[in-house]
């Protein structure tokens, strides 16, 4: 042995573990929002539960991932904690996959025999080989992820093909046999050191996978392994349940609590049947049999299922445990309506940092709940002025702080999001959102202005023309038409409904300016109160910036779906502005003609009670 094969080793080791986590960053990234999404429709049977769990962890290769998840769709209310415990419990058994994975080393095969392409040095390079040309064509849509995936797939396995080849070395020595042979003679240690190394690794599948490295030296029995794997167990976990801690809500820590419950009493179980069994001698061929990786992964397999199928019926048992380890937190002093829109901040959750693609997807949940309220505020708002309401007034300004706050607490999240973000559309994603949160916390601030213009005019004892109430209504159904738009754009990413907004948008400002002049008119004539003409005109630039501010997430949702015009965008809005584009000539056509036809007819509506007296 010398120090060149301890580097093989080591570096076999780096090679495995990064394999691993960037074919599992791949599988969550690619799989999450429909992850996420399923996990939505659990109903409240363990065992559909169960299966969920243990599917979804054998998908994404993890069962960390899938318990801090699970964690943070019960933070944000999207499950139940009692939902969540048949995942946690499947989550533990579908880990077992990548052990199952792995075992492939023991696959012996002949050189002309199919099953060659399965066995890791055959594997490993041909899915080098795939993820490369995937990621470097760019001509497969969602190929670059899936290469990403099949190159992690192939550095784990290369990295396990050097382990095992330093390991042979090492075997000459007798190092490993000394070794695993002081761990079968005390299975304490044994056990420490599988916690131990799992929660350095963050990893039970990977410290799992080290394990079948060392059992290709054929120095490995199964009275020096069970202890080890048992251990795994319990460090694995520790970990998660941190993860699950972090800012949390009670029911999220009780996740971790409740993982935490399930591996020490899975450990007890096994440890106790073990060695019970040992004594009774229902072991005996077993105990000092050498085991290699398919026998660590079908024990590993066998004592998760086993010990999950005997302990589904304690969900009750283990959800009141929780319960009174991990109190609940004083209710806030806020009002129902108040709770249930905070609420929706709770989808913010620290543990879905990890899985980008789930923490994006909270984001875009919070500014979608952002707009609908800016929307809803600005409709109150055009209410109000032309039939006053305090308690409409009311609902406006408690509202426009609960945007404020969302606007805050998604912004500071992005910020800690932006250092887990690695890919670049999941990067331009995050650029869109910080946008949007600009955006429409500006909707807020105009609907605000709006309700504030009524108030004022209110406790002044002054009202507007109901001429300029007839002009403001058809003014209202354009920006309600424009909100619409921006709403379904953002929403779905629609190019169509985005390119709508730009030609209705150059209608506002044609309508806002012969408003103004109208109102103009009114004022020299003496029609109208100077208080309620300021008012008038401020109510106008309140209205044409809610237009602009529509445009601006229009424009940015074209840029999103369209990314050659990223850098070409303000040329792109001046060649439309500038008629150079047919469809946006006639869209604005029509909707100019359409809307000073409703203009002109309210005009003529109020002008014809005064030709009565005159004649």
């Amino acid at each position: 042995m010398s120090i060149f094969n301890i580097i093989t080793l080591f570096g076999g080791l780096a090679m495995f573990l990064y394999g691993m986590r960037m074919m599992g960053d791949g599988l969550k990234e690619s799989s999450s929002g429909a992850l996420k999404s399923v996990m939505q429709r659990v109903t409240g049977t363990p065992v559909k539960a169960f299966l969920l769990g243990l599917v979804m962890t054998a998908v994404i290769q993890s069962s960390t991932a899938t318990i801090v998840i699970t964690s943070g769709l019960v933070g944000a209310g999207i499950i139940s904690l009692h939902q969540s415990l048949g995942i946690i419990i499947g989550a533990n058994v579908g880990t077992t996959v990548t052990g199952q994975i792995i075992r492939l080393l023991d696959l012996n095969t002949s050189g002309t025999s199919f099953l060659q392409f399965f066995k890791p040095s055959t594997l490993a390079p041909l899915t080098l080989i795939i993820g490369i040309v995937l990621i470097m064509t760019h001509k497969i849509r969602g190929g670059e992820k899936v290469g990403r995936i099949l190159i992690g797939f192939g550095i784990l396995f290369s990295g396990l093909l050097n382990m095992t080849e330093a390991v042979s070395t090492l075997t000459e020595t007798g190092i490993i046999e000394t070794l695993f042979s002081q761990l079968g003679e005390n299975p304490v240690i044994g056990y420490l050191i599988g916690a131990g190394v799992a929660f350095v690794l963050q990893s039970s599948s990977a410290t799992i996978g080290i394990l079948q490295a060392f059992s290709t030296s054929g120095q490995l029995t199964f009275n020096a392994i069970y202890a080890v794997l048992v251990g795994i167990y319990l460090g694995d976990c520790v970990t998660t349940a941190i993860v699950c801690n972090i800012g949390a809500k009670p029911d999220s820590k009780r996740v971790g609590v409740v993982n935490i419950l399930f591996n020490l009493s899975e450990t007890v179980l096994i440890l106790v049947f073990v060695n019970l069994a040992h004594r009774l001698g229902l072991l005996d061929k077993l105990w000092n049999s050498v085991v290699y990786s398919g026998h660590i992964a079908n024990t590993n397999t066998v004592f998760n299922l086993t010990c999950a199928i005997l302990m589904l019926p304690m969900l009750g048992v283990y959800e009141k445990l929780s319960r009174k380890l991990v109190k609940d937190e004083p209710a806030p002093q806020k009002s129902s309506e108040e709770l249930a829109e905070l609420g929706k901040l709770d989808v913010l959750n620290p543990v879905f940092m990890s899985t980008p693609a789930l923490a994006l997807n909270s984001c875009y949940d919070v500014l979608l709940e952002m707009f609908h309220l800016s929307d809803t505020n600005i409709r109150r708002s055009f209410d109000v002025i032309r039939q006053f309401d305090a308690g409409t007034i009311d609902k406006v300004r408690a509202d426009e702080e609960v945007i404020d706050l969302m606007a805050d607490r998604v912004s500071n999240y992005l910020v800690q999001l932006s250092a887990h973000l690695t890919a670049e559309r999941e990067v331009e994603i995050m650029n869109h959102y910080y946008s949007a949160i600009t955006e429409f916390e500006r909707l807020g601030d105009h609907a605000m202005n709006i309700a504030e213009c009524a108030e004022k005019m209110h406790k002044a004892d002054r009202s507007f023309s109901e001429y300029a109430l007839r002009e403001l209504s058809v003014l209202r159904g354009l920006i309600e038409r424009i909100l619409e738009c921006t709403g379904k754009a953002f929403k779905e990413c629609d190019i169509a409904s985005a390119q709508h907004i730009e030609p209705l948008e150059e209608v506002v400002d044609d309508m806002v300016n012969a408003l103004r002049e109208n109102h103009l008119a009114r004022l020299r004539q003496r029609q109208c109160s100077i208080l309620a003409g300021t008012e008038f005109l401020n109510l106008l630039s309140d209205i044409e910036r809610i237009s602009d501010v529509c445009s601006n997430m229009g424009v940015a949702t074209i840029a999103r779906v369209r990314p050659e015009l990223k850098h070409q965008i303000h040329d792109y809005v001046s060649e439309l502005h500038a008629g150079k584009d047919e469809s946006f000539n006639r869209e604005y056509r029509k909707a100019h003609d359409h809307y000073f036809t409703l203009l002109n007819s309210e005009a003529q509506a109020e002008a014809a009670p005064e030709a009565i007296p005159e004649a």
